[in-house]
C-alpha cells in the first residue's frame, strides 16, 4: 500500500463517498481515485466500503477502523516531512490554527501579529469551526493547533494545555430597565428576554447548567455563535445580551452598557491543544509560548 491510495480512501469518506467530488479535491480523474481504492482492498484483502452496484453505500466495519488509521499513517508521515523542513529551515512553513470565531476575532490578532514579526516567512492560516469540528481536524492533523473552550478535554489523543480563564459580562442599552438596580442576579435576569451563544459555543451548557441548578429558565429569545451579531441584536432592543467578557471593545461598544456577571457563572478555561504524537516544529513551539503569554495580557483574562 502507498500514501496515494490512503489519500483516495480519506478523500472520498470526506466527501460522503462521492468519488467524482474526491476526484477533484486531488486534482485525479474519477477513475484514478476508484483504481486507487480497488488496488487498496486487493491488497490488505478485505472491502472497505459496502456497494450497490457500482454506487458506494457507506464504510464497513473494518473499514471504518481502517479509516483512523489512515489518519493516523498520514499524519505520521506529515510529521516525517515537518521534522525534515525544520532542519531545512526552521522560519519556513505553514501554521494552521484551527479556534472560534470569538477567539479569532478578539484573542489571536496580537498573538499573530507577534508570530508574524518574529516569522514573516511563514503562513499563518485560521480555519473556524465548531469545538467539536475542531477537535476532529486536530486529531485529524488538518490543523496544527484547536483553540477553544469546549470539547478539547474530552480526547485522551490530544494534548490540551489550559490558557485562561473567563467569565461573562452583560451588555444591554442605555435605557434597560435592568440597570435600575446595582444587583443583577440570576433570577433578575431571567426575567428578561436574553441574547447570547448558541450551544456548542463560548459556555453555552455551562450558562444552562447555572440557571438549572438555580431552578430558573432562562428566556432565550436569539442565539448565534458570533459575539458580534449578539451585539447588533441588543442594540436592535430584542434583548440584553450575555457575551464572553473579553469581547467587550470599549471603541466600538460604548453605545452598550456593560456589567461584570462573574459572581454569577462559574469561570470557564480556554484550552490550546495538538494532536499527542504530532512533532511540532520550532515556530509552532514558538506560537504556543507566544499564545499563553499574550492571552493573559489581555484585560479580562486570568490564568488557569
Amino acid at each position: 500500500m502507498d500514501l496515494k491510495q490512503l489519500k483516495s480512501l480519506i478523500s472520498v469518506v470526506e466527501n460522503n463517498l462521492n468519488i467524482s467530488q474526491a476526484a477533484d479535491q486531488l486534482h485525479l480523474v474519477q477513475s484514478a481515485v476508484s483504481q486507487q481504492i480497488s488496488r487498496l482492498e486487493e491488497e490488505i484483502g478485505v472491502k472497505l466500503f459496502n456497494r450497490k452496484g457500482k454506487r458506494l453505500a457507506g464504510l464497513t466495519p473494518v473499514g471504518d477502523e481502517i479509516v483512523d488509521y489512515a489518519y493516523r499513517t498520514l499524519a505520521n508521515a506529515n510529521s516525517i516531512l515537518e521534522i525534515a523542513h525544520d532542519h531545512i529551515n526552521e522560519f519556513e512553513g505553514m501554521l494552521r490554527i484551527g479556534t472560534t470565531h470569538t477567539q479569532a476575532q478578539y484573542i489571536l490578532p496580537p498573538v499573530i501579529k507577534a508570530f508574524s514579526q518574529e516569522y514573516p516567512e511563514v503562513e499563518l492560516q485560521i480555519h473556524q469551526g465548531t469545538p467539536q469540528q475542531l477537535v476532529t481536524k486536530a486529531l485529524h492533523d488538518e490543523v496544527d493547533f484547536a483553540i477553544c473552550t469546549e470539547a478539547l478535554s474530552e480526547s485522551k489523543d490530544l494534548v490540551s494545555m489550559p490558557s485562561y480563564n473567563w467569565n461573562r459580562s452583560l451588555i444591554t442599552l442605555k435605557d434597560s430597565t435592568l440597570l435600575e438596580t446595582d444587583n443583577i442576579t440570576l433570577e433578575k435576569l431571567s426575567n428578561y428576554p436574553i441574547v447570547t451563544y448558541v450551544h456548542g459555543f463560548t459556555g453555552r451548557e455551562v450558562f444552562n447548567e447555572t440557571f438549572k441548578k438555580a431552578g430558573l429558565k432562562p428566556q432565550i429569545v436569539l442565539s448565534a455563535a458570533d459575539t458580534d451579531v449578539i451585539k447588533t441584536y441588543v442594540r436592535s432592543g430584542m434583548g440584553v445580551g450575555v457575551i464572553a467578557n473579553m469581547t467587550y471593545v470599549t471603541d466600538k461598544d460604548s453605545d452598550l452598557v456593560l456589567r461584570d456577571l462573574s459572581e454569577l457563572f462559574p469561570w470557564e478555561t480556554t484550552k490550546i491543544a495538538y494532536k499527542k504524537d504530532k512533532y511540532l516544529r520550532r515556530h509552532q513551539q514558538r506560537f504556543i509560548d507566544l499564545f499563553q503569554s499574550s492571552v493573559l495580557k489581555q484585560e479580562g483574562l486570568v490564568a488557569p
